[in-house]
């Protein structure tokens, strides 16, 4: 699998976690943990990942960049590469008292740090790791050509 079909793949689960999260079935009550400034649609998605509302919108952008990503084999690698700095970032600020709330806005903490750092890992995959030895980047339209689409 490339770096289109995992910013395709991603682009989808995204848009579709944080559809998940504005279907109330989907959603426990929120029990224990930090407080939020913004508290609209706190809870736990599936029970275990906390969530509200601006974190089922960022879920949502973060699909809708990743579909738009698909498109050229340079954007797929660009956003492969930002959300793996992105996640990275998200789970080490989960570890931290005080900005696991990512300053009360958007709740990051429990199980959302063993899930970020999973997608920031694999991720980094398709966005660091070289690419097949049967593509070639082709700079001018920044779109990946497989040795059967050449000339």
């Amino acid at each position: 699998m490339g770096a289109r079909y995992f910013a395709l793949i991603a682009g989808v689960l995204y848009i579709l976690v944080g559809l998940m999260g504005f279907v109330p079935g989907m959603v426990a009550p929120p029990g224990t943990g930090p407080d939020l400034a913004v508290d609209t649609g706190y809870g736990y998605l599936l029970g275990i990942f906390p969530i509200n509302l601006l974190h089922n919108l960022v879920h949502l952008a973060v699909g809708v960049w990743g579909l738009t990503s698909y498109r050229g084999y340079g954007a797929a690698r660009a956003f492969a590469k930002g959300l793996a700095i992105f996640y990275g970032v998200l789970a080490i600020m989960g570890l931290i008292p005080g900005l696991n709330t990512t300053f009360g806005l958007i709740p990051i903490f429990g199980h959302d740090v063993w899930l970020h750092a999973l997608t920031a890992l694999v991720a980094a995959y398709f966005g660091f790791s070289k690419p097949q030895r049967n593509q070639r980047m082709d700079y001018r339209d920044r779109t990946a050509v497989s040795s059967r689409d050449r000339y």
